[in-house]
């Protein structure tokens, strides 16, 4: 679909692996407790799906690859990706979202002032959001983690014709 990328760029986070690992641990070990004392229960299986959902985000959220081409920004999280089309581009900003508004780490949908919104993010990373001039389903905004935000913004605006850099405001 895309050709030459004009921007790429692959972000991990340390802290965010961590977090998956951890609570995939967690719920093993919480799993293997209580299987061991009572057998393979509701409750047991209760925790090893818990187990295996940590376990799928540790695997899956290690690294969002952004790619801009001159024909769409594409974000790939494991999985899951999401394209958008350069025209559909209206205009882009850093984000202020507080992590705790957003959910956390992995992929999100929430209302943001009154837009409701993708989220492909880490626990560390800044964000950007490109408001998008038509909605896809209920998304109108796409917000995702990079280390390197300006850079990003820069070539979001020449690759959407916004004339030079995206609008800093909301």
């Amino acid at each position: 679909m895309t050709l030459e990328p004009v921007y790429e760029e692959r972000v991990s986070s340390a802290r965010t692996e961590a977090l998956f690992v951890g609570l995939a641990l967690l719920f093993l070990a919480l799993f293997a407790a209580r299987a061991s004392v009572s057998g393979f229960g509701y409750l047991a299986a209760v925790l090893f799906v818990l187990f295996c959902f940590f376990l799928f985000y540790a695997i899956n959220y290690r690294t969002l690859v952004i790619r801009i081409s001159r024909e769409a920004l594409e974000l790939r999280f494991g999985v899951f990706s999401w394209a958008v089309p350069r025209e559909s581009i209206a205009r882009g900003y850093p984000d202020d979202t507080t992590i705790w508004r957003v959910g956390g780490a992995g992929i999100h949908f929430t209302m943001i002032r009154r837009r409701y919104r993708v989220f492909f993010n880490f626990l560390e990373h800044p964000r950007v959001v490109l408001e998008l001039t038509k909605a896809r389903g209920f998304v109108r905004d796409v917000a995702f983690s990079t280390r390197r935000p300006d850079e990003v913004l820069d070539a979001v605006a020449v690759r959407a014709r916004l004339g030079g850099r995206a609008s800093p405001g909301r």
